[in-house]
């Protein structure tokens, strides 16, 4: 069975949100190595966008670009060239890119954490045997991953965000602790933090969009969407569109 794209709408469609005028912003859920699901939905956008011109757009990726799915490898590849061409992208880093840059950096010792946490498909898509990196410490375990791990896409991962403020819309990997400023949020919390956000019924300052807790539709509450749909692991990649006070959906899957 192919991939197939497609656009959608859930109501409301009206909503008490907005973005500025003449602005628009695509949030594109976690990708987790699925690169041919984000080429369908990125072509996906490139259509809805012709289709109706925008004087201003965003592409938001809300993190975990890797580790989970087959293609990390290709996934960075494909989007440290596409960002050069892509209107306004933003990249903001999840806890699969922070554990990434922790185990190359000072905490080699959570290698086989990370290769049970989707590192194994990571390496794997950059060419390594999952079974030869369990079998070395962690420091020899360390400069064989530093080893065939491009330089450029470390970089690129060390620049993501961990916010985007649009309008009414706060643009997250994980959510936001209730109770705390924007400003004093920890990373810890951005790109980690679950039950404590997703169960709170807190009207918070913005509409927050992120990813990191899996549904299999988009979740849309009252102070918080969710778009992480599962597409590791056979479910859509999802983008939500924000426009004026409209709110659609974008797909693709199998």
């Amino acid at each position: 069975m192919g991939i197939f794209s497609r656009l959608f709408q859930i109501t409301p469609r009206k909503t008490d949100f907005a973005v500025p005028p003449n602005t628009r912003a695509y949030a594109i859920g976690d990708v987790h190595g699925r690169l041919d699901l984000l080429r369908a939905l990125l072509d996906t956008i490139e259509q809805d966008s012709r289709d109706r011109p925008c004087q201003r757009e965003y592409i938001v990726f809300l993190g975990d670009l890797i580790d989970r799915g087959p293609d990390s490898r290709g996934v960075l590849d494909f989007l440290i060239k596409a960002k050069e061409f892509l209107p306004n992208p933003i990249f903001l880093a999840g806890n699969h890119e922070e554990m990434l840059l922790r185990i190359l950096g000072a905490h080699p010792e959570k290698i086989q954490d990370w290769l049970a946490f989707g590192g194994q498909e990571c390496i794997e898509s950059y060419g390594l045997d999952a079974d030869e990196i369990r079998d070395l410490d962690s420091k020899r375990a360390q400069a064989r991953i530093q080893a065939v791990i491009p330089k450029e896409h470390l970089s690129f991962i060390e620049e993501f965000a961990d916010s985007f403020l649009l309008g009414d819309y706060l643009f997250v990997h994980a959510g936001i602790r209730p109770g705390v400023p924007i400003e004093e949020q920890t990373v810890q919390d951005l790109h980690w933090i679950r039950e404590d956000f997703l169960d709170s019924p807190a009207r918070f300052p913005h509409m927050v969009v992120h990813g990191h807790t899996i549904s299999t539709v988009p979740d849309q509450q009252a102070n918080r969407i969710g778009i992480d749909t599962g597409a590791y692991n056979g479910g859509a990649l999802t983008a939500l569109c924000v426009e004026g006070t409209d709110r659609r959906f974008l797909e693709a899957r199998l």
